[in-house]
């Protein structure tokens, strides 16, 4: 009886650990319904230009309308400008004002908020 009792207490254990080992191994989950990868998601927002600012400043743009308008993607809000007739290359929501002049590009977002020298990236 004594026998038996040994073979038990060492038994859970051993099971333990080989169940243990065999999950370290990449091949080998314990999981049942299949692995779930992580992917890692684009930085830059779908069809958006990257610009790069002074100060280490950084910002997204997105042309809409054609050209009409403008979307400007921060890391914790969007914002969007409309053309400002007659003015070439400026958007404006009235408060924030976008200027662009070819890859480089102004933007002052409020009098505290400006970004300057900002240059679009290249992919």
């Amino acid at each position: 009886m004594t026998n038996k009792f040994i073979r038990a207490t060492w038994t859970v254990p051993l099971t333990l650990c080989a169940v243990l080992l065999l999950g370290a191994c990449s091949n080998f989950s314990l999981w049942p319904f299949g692995r779930e990868e992580i992917r890692e998601r684009p930085r830059t927002p779908t069809n958006a230009s990257d610009y790069q600012c002074a100060n280490s400043k950084r910002f997204y743009l997105r042309m809409l309308d054609n050209g009409g308008a403008a979307w400007i993607i921060f890391p914790d809000r969007e914002v969007r400008l409309d053309k400002v007739a007659g003015s070439g290359h400026r958007y404006s929501n009235g408060i924030a004002v976008l200027t662009l002049n070819g890859s480089e590009a102004t933007l002052e977002d409020g009098p505290a908020n400006v970004f300057t020298g900002c240059k679009k990236t290249e992919k």
